[in-house]
């Protein structure tokens, strides 16, 4: 059972360590993502996949449940498509993973790169502490009742403006 504990802290430490990363974590998905791929792509911020990629939990079928970041699944894909996933450890296809929201973008495998680096670029053209102060956030709203939230959010608003970013930045969009 140690050896077992241990090996899943691992998949756990991995997948915290791209959650706690302070820019946006992109999963560029082509081809199969299962069990902790899945969870490592759950992981990240943002998912594109390409046509040809399969998604699954087959878990199950090897005698042993979906754990540590399958826990993101509920917030992603709703309670009921995440026990589909994981109870009956059948895999879905992209264009099915695209309508659950698993992934953002579903695109052919000759699009991929150019989806994933578009967002890149979108991200690079905003505001570098605005992005790290909005990802704190959303991280900090996963935990928060929504009145926290807000009152978080309000915190976030008011601790960006300790910078010139805004101020440059809006001088910018309005030109």
């Amino acid at each position: 059972h140690a050896s077992a504990r241990a090996f899943i802290t691992k998949v756990h430490g991995i997948c915290k360590a791209i959650r706690d990363l302070p820019v946006p974590a992109i999963a560029r998905i082509d081809g199969y993502c299962l069990g902790a791929g899945l969870e490592v792509a759950a992981a990240c911020d943002m998912r594109a996949a390409s046509l040809r990629s399969t998604f699954g939990m087959p878990e199950v079928k090897v005698g042993i449940p979906s754990v540590v970041e399958a826990a993101l699944l509920p917030r992603l894909i709703g309670w009921g498509r995440t026990a589909e996933l994981l109870m009956t450890a059948e895999n879905i296809d992209a264009r099915t993973a695209g309508e659950w929201g698993f992934v953002e973008r579903v695109v052919a495998p000759d699009k991929l790169d150019a989806a994933v680096e578009g967002w890149v670029h979108s991200i690079l053209d905003n505001g570098a502490k605005a992005v790290r102060l909005q990802k704190a956030l959303m991280r900090r709203w996963e935990r928060l009742a929504l009145d926290e939230a807000v009152a978080a959010g309000i915190d976030a608003f008011a601790q960006s403006m300790d910078s010139d970013e805004p101020a440059e930045l809006l001088g910018k969009f309005v030109k």
